[in-house]
């Protein structure tokens, strides 16, 4: 008994000792509270691995498969990627729905994940059987493959826009606003965590690929989405017995937008929405660009650009930190939201000039800026989005701010990429004179536009720095708590 007695303290003692050092050092573990358990957090932040999945799967491996091992047109896998943005301005109304929702089980954000969530597996479903028929490996018309492709990535963009807005939201409901900036960083670090990790399994089972192997990782996809969800969603939100009313009154869509816009803090929802929209388009332009930039004009090799990739993600996720703990401490959203274009304004000013330098540290610098000043930027907008929103309005609120920040992202890389080709054609043609027939002049040309819509974004961000009636993310009579990730660097 002795013994067993001294075995039950010792675990007693190391349990504790943990849960100090996990505390202390784990990253995001403070964006836990009473309400949120980091357990129940880490769970319901899933939703975010499934959707960086699908994104990974539909513009990275399916993009570059159909293209070259499949041998389907550039311009109609181009308009396939595309496809999943024409949902994107319908997160509104999804949003909408998922605050007013009448379920039978009391549940209003529920629903709306799962169906995204079927949405999702549905389409990953179908799109083994359309690249088959893609492949001309059977005898069927090549149109029911194209067909059969579209509404497959059209299925999956429904589904992880449907998914993320709903998600969100939850989240919103179930973490105390005090920790919203906390509980932001780590959605977003899970969001790039799903990418990275799926990106690397993806190319690792891809690396000798064969039709077969391709059809097992889109089935495989599509459980890991269904489990992955399924977890997350298990006892998160709770039942309410008074959404089982059959006669509840419900606001109609325009009855809600105009309540959201005449009780926003500033009272200037279009601004606040033009802000977000023209700096997403600055900073999302390059998306497809600085590893052809690096390749092409700095002569960089294939891995030195992969690894540049990388320091965009990595200044992503100190964009993230940064934000997460100056928003804890009470700062304001948009200001610094602002300091991020600043930072934007000064990173594609070194990418510019890396060129005539062919200086490979100015880029690299440049690339990793890009990444904290996009980071900062996207982490503000939304933490403003969601500390803004009234309640009832919370789905439609962040509903909004997915809508303008998807469709703009989308447009912008859409956008860039044509710029890049139609400018590099004529410089090379001569058509620009001498001094520009250069390899880097289309690429130049898209870098000074997002210059100039960062001084636009700076220009309507302005007005919406610190309004009186803004509320505060942290009342100043407590301690600011601290942001877990960031506290490594001071243990």
């Amino acid at each position: 008994m002795t013994k067993l007695a001294a075995m039950k303290g010792l675990n007693d003692k190391l349990a504790r000792n943990w849960g100090k050092i996990g505390t202390r050092y784990l990253p995001f573990a403070d964006a836990a509270t009473p309400e949120l358990p980091l357990g129940k957090l880490l769970r319901l932040s899933l939703f975010q691995v499934t959707v960086g999945m699908a994104v990974v799967l539909l513009i990275g491996t399916l993009n570059r498969v159909m293209i070259v091992e499949l041998g389907v047109p550039a311009w109609l896998v181009a308009v396939m990627v595309s496809l999943p943005l024409v949902f994107a301005p319908f997160r509104a109304l999804v949003g909408f729905r998922s605050d007013t929702h009448r379920s039978v089980l009391g549940w209003c954000r529920v629903p709306y994940i799962w169906m995204g969530t079927l949405l999702q597996f549905g389409g990953l479903a179908i799109m083994p059987f359309a690249l088959l028929v893609l492949s001309g490996d059977t005898h069927g018309p090549i149109w029911i493959g194209q067909a059969g492709a579209g509404l497959a990535f059209l299925l999956v963009g429904a589904g992880l826009h449907t998914t993320q807005t709903v998600g969100l939201a939850l989240a919103t409901d179930l973490a105390p606003a005090e920790s919203h900036p906390r509980v932001v960083a780590l959605l977003c670090m899970m969001l790039l965590l799903g990418m990275i990790v799926s990106a690397l399994v993806f190319g690792s089972l891809l690396a000798h690929f064969s039709q077969i192997r391709l059809i097992q990782v889109i089935q495989g996809t599509a459980l890991a989405t269904m489990a992955l969800n399924l977890v997350a969603l298990w006892k998160q939100e709770v039942r309410d017995p008074s959404r089982t009313v059959l006669h509840r009154q419900q606001p109609t869509f325009a009855q809600a937008w105009r309540s959201f816009a005449q009780n926003t803090p500033d009272g200037r929802p279009v601004r606040r929405l033009v802000a977000l929209g023209l700096g997403t388009i600055a900073f999302s332009m390059q998306d497809v660009l600085l590893e052809p930039y690096g390749g092409q004009v700095l002569h960089l090799t294939v891995g030195t650009t992969t690894g540049l990739t990388a320091l965009l993600a990595t200044g992503g996720l100190c964009g993230f930190g940064l934000a997460a703990r100056l928003l804890g401490q009470g700062a304001d959203p948009y200001r610094l939201s602002g300091f991020g274009a600043l930072v934007g304004l000064l990173a594609f000013s070194a990418v510019i000039f890396a060129a005539p330098l062919q200086s490979l540290a100015l880029f690299a610098i440049g690339t990793s800026l890009i990444g904290f000043g996009a980071g900062l930027f996207g982490h503000c907008t939304l933490t403003a989005a969601m500390s803004t929103a009234r309640k009832g309005q919370i789905g439609l609120a962040l509903g909004v701010w997915g809508a303008v920040q998807a469709s703009a992202a989308g447009c912008a890389v859409a956008a860039g990429g044509l710029i890049r080709d139609g400018v590099g054609s004529l410089a090379e043609n001569g058509l620009l004179g001498q001094a520009l027939a250069d390899p880097a002049t289309g690429y130049s040309v898209v870098y000074h536009i997002e210059i100039a819509l960062l001084f636009a974004t700076l220009v309507a961000i302005g007005p919406l720095v610190r309004v009186k009636s803004f509320p505060k993310l942290v009342s100043q009579t407590t301690q600011a708590p601290q942001f877990g990730f960031a506290e490594i660097s001071r243990s």
